[in-house]
C-alpha cells in the first residue's frame, strides 16, 4: 500500500526524513539576498515527498578514451565535477545535452523495516527532457540518496540545488525477514556526496 501524507508526517517526526517540510514549498527566500522567489516544489504532498538536490556535489559522465564504464570496477575518472552556479533564480548545476549526471539528495532518509521508497521524476524536469532514474531505498536503508539524471534533450539544462528534484513514494509491505540494514548493504549510511557504483 502507498502511504499518505499523514503517515509520512508521523514517520518523519520519528526520523525517516531529515530535514522535513510538512507542506509543499513553492516559494522560498534565496540565501544570498533574502528575496522570495518561486522554486521547484519540495516537501510533503498527498502521497509522497519531494526531496531536494544538495548543492554539495554534481558529477557528469565524460568519455575517457580507451576506457569502458564497468560497474564491477568503476573508474572515478569517468565522472567530472560540475561547478555550482548562482543567479537571481537560485543555485544550479548545468547538465549538458545528451549527457548523464549524478547528484545527491539534501535530505537524509532512514527507512523503517516494513517500508521501501522509490524515487520518480518530477514533471517540471520531465518537460525539459530530464529523466530521473528510478531509484529504490529498501526497508532498513539509511543515508543520502545518490540521484541519477539523464538529459535526453538537445539543449543544456539547469538542475536547481536546494529545490525539489524527485518525488519519493513510500510502499508498505509485510515486515521482511532480512532488511537492508540486517544484511549490511553496500550503500548503507551514504554521506551527502555522490557515491559511485560498488560490488
Amino acid at each position: 500500500m502507498i502511504k499518505n501524507d499523514a503517515w509520512i508526517k508521523q514517520a518523519a517526526s520519528e526520523g525517516m526524513i531529515s530535514p522535513f517540510e510538512a507542506s509543499l514549498i513553492r516559494r522560498a527566500q534565496l540565501p544570498n539576498d533574502g528575496h522570495e522567489t518561486p522554486v521547484i516544489s519540495y516537501g510533503l504532498s498527498s502521497y509522497g515527498y519531494d526531496i531536494r538536490l544538495s548543492p554539495n556535489e554534481f558529477r557528469i559522465f565524460r568519455h575517457v578514451p580507451g576506457t569502458v564504464i564497468d560497474p564491477k570496477n568503476f573508474n572515478p575518472e569517468n565522472l567530472e565535477p560540475t561547478q555550482l552556479k548562482t543567479d537571481q533564480n537560485g543555485s544550479y548545476f548545468i547538465l549538458p545535452a545528451h549527457s548523464y549526471g549524478l547528484g545527491v539528495a539534501l535530505e537524509r532518509l532512514q527507512m523503517p523495516n516494513n517500508i521501501t521508497t522509490i524515487c520518480i521524476g518530477k514533471s517540471t524536469y520531465a518537460r525539459c527532457g530530464i529523466i530521473a532514474n528510478l531509484t529504490p531505498a529498501e526497508a532498513g536503508w539509511r543515508g543520502y540518496l545518490t540521484l541519477e539524471f539523464s538529459n535526453s534533450s538537445s539543449a543544456d539544462c539547469r538542475i536547481y540545488a536546494n529545490e525539489g528534484v524527485v518525488q519519493l513514494l513510500f510502499l508498505e509491505g509485510e515486515p521482511c525477514q532480512v532488511s537492508y540494514d540486517t544484511r549490511r548493504g553496500k550503500y548503507q549510511d551514504q554521506p551527502e556526496a555522490v557515491t559511485i557504483a560498488r560490488v
